[in-house]
C-alpha cells in the first residue's frame, strides 16, 4: 500500500495537536524553520545525513 507522503504527515500532524496540545507560536515556529531552512545552504548537508 503507498501512501502519499503529504497524506502521512497530515494524519501524524493532526494526531500530534489533537493528543499533545502544543501552543500555536511552536507549531509556526517549526513550520516557518522547516521551510526556511529547506532553501538555505544546510539543506544539501541535512539530505547528505538524513541519507
Amino acid at each position: 500500500m503507498d501512501v502519499p507522503l503529504w497524506l502521512a504527515l497530515l494524519v501524524v500532524g493532526y494526531l500530534g495537536i489533537k493528543l499533545f496540545r502544543p501552543p500555536v507560536w511552536l507549531i509556526c515556529v517549526l513550520l516557518l524553520g522547516g521551510y526556511l531552512l529547506a532553501d538555505s545552504l544546510f539543506a544539501s548537508a541535512i539530505d547528505t545525513a538524513i541519507k
